[in-house]
């Protein structure tokens, strides 16, 4: 299939690399032309300058960008070049208002727009095994869902656009809980003198067991930070949840502790930190 591909950091790069070893045609675009042109170099595929000419004849334009304005700007210049009947795909982490604005806007244009925010960061793009929660009409996923599978593990169709964006939001408010969690389980336990290999060596055998625990005690306890997604990037995510919340009258107390939480570890110098630094903020 001939794709476009906007947005080559450190989730869309790799993306697109599983597309090109998948034979898929990309060409891909990049604000920073110097990162698109460091992923040609690297995959073999093409970079260009400009949204227009990743689009330009592209069966399926996918998108890996910043926030609700690179979407609402990629997709504006994209659907102006890209041919009838193409598929947008958004891998962008959104709110569901754009989502379904981009989808009315491209079916105006005799296209269509699948919300399709992942969950998995760079290590399951890395390795092709993200997880996808989609949004969006069921025959355009249909066609887009052979050139997804390439990099994800699971494709799970949530309902009309905007659907995928807020299962996202879900597993965002799911994750924030849980890193608070281990960082104050890991706070009690050196407050209290214990063994902590020994400690979450048991409790991690047990109901207590979660993804982040298995995965961020060791190096919780290390007060080593540099594992995968940012804070910048969390509180981006747990602010478009607190302003859907706003809007349904959805009661998150917890989330919206821990979202004042990360702007202290912010303030601590930690926005490049990854999310389990909750726990620095209890070590002060």
């Amino acid at each position: 299939m001939k794709i476009g591909f906007a947005g080559l950091g450190v989730m869309g790069a790799p993306m697109a690399r599983h597309l090109l070893k998948g034979g898929h045609e990309v060409t891909g675009f990049n604000r920073t032309f110097a990162k698109a042109q460091a992923w040609a170099e690297a995959t073999g595929g093409r970079a260009v300058e400009t949204v227009a000419e990743a689009a330009n004849g592209a069966e399926l334009f996918v998108m890996c960008v910043g926030n609700d304005d690179d979407v609402r700007q990629v997709t504006g210049e994209a659907l102006a070049h890209l041919p009838a009947g193409a598929v947008i795909v958004d891998h962008t982490t959104t709110s569901a208002k754009v989502a379904r604005e981009m989808a009315q806007a491209a079916t105006e244009q005799g296209c269509a727009f699948l919300d399709a925010p992942v969950s998995g960061g760079q290590a399951g793009a890395e390795n092709g095994q993200l997880t996808v929660m989609v949004g969006g009409d069921a025959e355009a996923l249909a066609r887009a869902e052979p050139v997804i599978k390439v990099y994800s593990k699971g494709i799970q169709h949530m309902g009309p656009s905007g659907s995928g964006q807020l299962t996202k939001m879900v597993n965002q408010i799911a994750i924030a809980g849980a890193v608070q969690g281990l960082a104050e389980a890991v706070h009690f336990a050196q407050v209290a003198g214990l063994d902590t290999d020994a400690v979450f060596e048991a409790v991690s055998k047990g109901s207590a067991q979660s993804w982040q625990m298995d995965n961020r005690w060791k190096t919780a306890v290390r007060g080593e930070f540099d594992f995968g997604f940012a804070v910048e990037w969390m509180r981006k995510d747990l602010g478009l949840v607190l302003d859907e919340a706003r809007a349904n009258g959805a009661r998150l107390a917890m989330t919206a502790l821990t979202d004042q939480f990360y702007a202290e570890v912010q303030a601590m110098g930690g926005n490049r930190w990854d999310t389990s630094s909750l726990a620095a903020r209890l070590s002060r």
